[in-house]
């Protein structure tokens, strides 16, 4: 199983290459650049530039306030500095985001999230060849790439495309047109992958007849460090990020599939009241069972390949900022990449 690290979406831009650097050695097979307060594709930037052997992915970058062409030279131009360490991962955001917090228009997600991944094709396509670009879709439409503006062929390759992905349909797109699945923090439960991310993931790659299977990497909530107050530590800041993140309807499905369904509305309640203080004690330990994976460093191994092996091929950890810990840290992640527990 590979282990990729998280960055922390508030790092300066100023410590990511040292930062990323230090991931690097400490034997993470790939970090995961998120957006929230950065455009991930300049902090992706850094990484690469940074890094010698990792694989950089955006986890992930914001589709559908992006043209498909920006984001096309965008990961172009990583690939090739990077010689192939790049990969790109897209996803849609909700409604209330794209058109409240970015002005830009909102349409049916799954649609066009597969019509934006094959307007990329196109202009990887065209790139590669050296050709113009015609791509017809119902929302994105490109007929002009004159030779003086395409880059031309990448000895790598183009990038792979991931996608973020929570509920069934989006999950057939990513079968369908995607690398893989990156799951959301929200919805990465072990039942949750293997009874409804799997069996999505496989319908898409049939209906597209594709040969290859489709990735997941489990992007699940995970509190841990190198002791037991760290981890508890972790574990009450899970809570207070989850109980936010469950407010949006989108990230529901696990929470009713566990009888829970009541929650997100009994967090909206407390969002539109601005009594934000109170929502972390609407998310209760049981729950926090189901969804968040606990433990120190040396229990890691264990858990995490109980919990997901034979169900993701990757699983997304937290680095911590101290760098204390760092050789227990390693070690877990070398016993991870080998499927065993710590010696």
């Amino acid at each position: 199983m590979k282990v990729y690290a998280s960055l922390d979406p508030r790092l300066p831009l100023s410590e990511v290459p040292a930062h990323t650097r230090r991931l690097e050695a400490l034997g993470f097979d790939g970090i995961h650049i998120p957006e929230t307060i950065h455009d991930s594709l300049a902090v992706a930037l850094l990484a690469v530039e940074h890094t010698n052997r990792i694989t950089v992915r955006t986890s992930v970058t914001l589709a559908f306030v992006r043209s498909p062409t920006l984001v096309a030279y965008a990961a172009w131009d990583l690939a090739k500095l990077s010689n192939g360490r790049f990969e790109l991962g897209l996803g849609s955001q909700i409604r209330q985001n794209i058109e409240g917090r970015f002005a830009m228009p909102w349409s049916e997600p799954t649609a066009r999230m597969r019509e934006y991944i094959e307007a990329l094709r196109a202009l990887f396509a065209a790139f590669e060849s050296g050709d113009s670009v015609h791509f017809e879709g119902d929302t994105y439409r490109l007929t002009r790439l004159q030779p003086y503006f395409n880059p031309g062929p990448a000895e790598c390759g183009a990038p792979p495309v991931f996608l973020g992905a929570v509920n069934r349909r989006m999950c057939e797109v990513a079968g369908e047109a995607a690398a893989g699945v990156i799951t959301h923090s929200t919805n990465s439960d072990p039942a949750y992958l293997d009874e409804v991310v799997r069996p999505a993931l496989r319908l898409g790659a049939e209906r597209a007849r594709r040969p290859d299977e489709p990735l997941i990497i489990a992007a699940t909530t995970l509190a841990t460090g190198g002791d037991d107050s760290a981890v508890a530590q972790a574990r009450e800041k899970q809570r207070r990020l989850l109980a936010f993140l469950y407010t949006t309807p989108s990230y529901r499905p696990t929470l009713e599939r566990h009888g829970w369904a009541d929650l997100p509305e009994r967090l909206r309640a407390l969002v539109r009241a601005e009594r934000w203080e109170e929502l972390p004690a609407v998310l209760t330990d049981d729950v926090l069972d189901v969804v968040l994976t606990c433990g120190r460093y040396d229990q890691l191994p264990e858990i995490v390949l109980r919990r997901f092996g034979g169900v993701a091929d990757g699983v997304v950890v937290p680095a911590p900022a101290g760098e204390s810990d760092d050789p227990s840290l390693a070690a877990a992640i070398a016993a991870i990449q080998r499927g065993c527990q710590v010696a």
